[in-house]
């Protein structure tokens, strides 16, 4: 069977990655069929919110296979680093709101793979962290550079320099979290979440992530500018039409994404 899963439902995509034998760590298969996955679905104009997760009960991802990377030599090891920074990346990148569905074990690459991710709803038994430097190397797929912008630098020093392990509870009270549910819990709250998304037009959320996205970072007229143009683009929408007929005739609307 497959190391990535992939499937569609009601304008939902849903990504797994399937190695519960091992933590669901990736390895330069893995990462391969990731990206390939991840590639897929910037392109789809079907799929309006993507929820990622871990298959089994007791990890969302522990990170790098370690056994795999024994077997690497330095080359090697770069070309695996890109991959996982790579992907991690075009996850970022994706125009369409993205949930990360912690059902375990989130550590390293898994954690990293959670800060790419718009959202992180957990189960209460989660337990997280950049554990990279007790290994002796550092977070190398965003983790130094998307945790602080989430919590602050010192926080995010804090974390990475300790290698600590920390709660749900604990990451949910950080703001690394969204949400923590019950097991029984977790992939209804991701759905019910993506639903209230849907709800809205979907190139308007692509739109309002792009702007917020690439506003991040820049100065406040830079990020006006961005904004404008974003807002620009939702005018000629068929789905900016539908909302004010659907307001004049006093219904929801209907929106396709056009």
């Amino acid at each position: 069977m497959s190391s990535v899963l992939y499937q569609v439902q009601n304008n939902i995509g849903y990504v797994t990655i399937n190695r519960p034998d091992v933590l669901n760590c990736f390895d330069y298969e893995t990462l391969h069929k990731l990206q390939g996955v991840v590639d897929s679905i910037q392109l789809d104009p079907e799929v309006r919110v993507v929820i990622f997760t871990g298959a089994g009960e007791k990890a969302f991802s522990a990170g790098a296979d370690l056994k795999e990377r024994k077997t690497l030599n330095e080359t090697e090891v770069r070309r695996n680093v890109k991959a996982i920074r790579d992907v991690f990346n075009s996850i970022a990148a994706l125009p369409q709101p993205t949930i990360a569905a912690v059902n375990g074990y989130a550590f390293g690459g898994g954690f990293e793979l959670m800060l790419a991710c718009d959202f992180s709803i957990a189960v209460e038994v989660a337990k997280m962290g950049l554990t990279e430097t007790s290994w002796a190397i550092i977070p190398g797929a965003g983790g130094t550079q998307r945790l602080p912008r989430l919590i602050g630098e010192a926080k995010a020093k804090e974390l990475i320099f300790t290698a600590r392990k920390i709660s749900a509870a604990q990451a949910y009270e950080w703001g690394i979290l969204t949400r923590v549910v019950n097991k029984e819990e977790l992939m209804a709250s991701c759905e019910e979440f993506a639903r209230e998304m849907m709800k809205n037009g979907p190139v308007a959320l692509k739109q309002a992530k792009y702007a917020i996205t690439q506003g991040m970072n820049v100065d406040l007229q830079t990020g006006l500018a961005i904004e404008s143009k974003a807002y620009e683009i939702t005018i000629p929408t068929e789905d900016r039409l539908e909302a004010l007929r659907a307001f004049s005739e006093r219904r929801s609307p209907n929106f396709m994404g056009k």
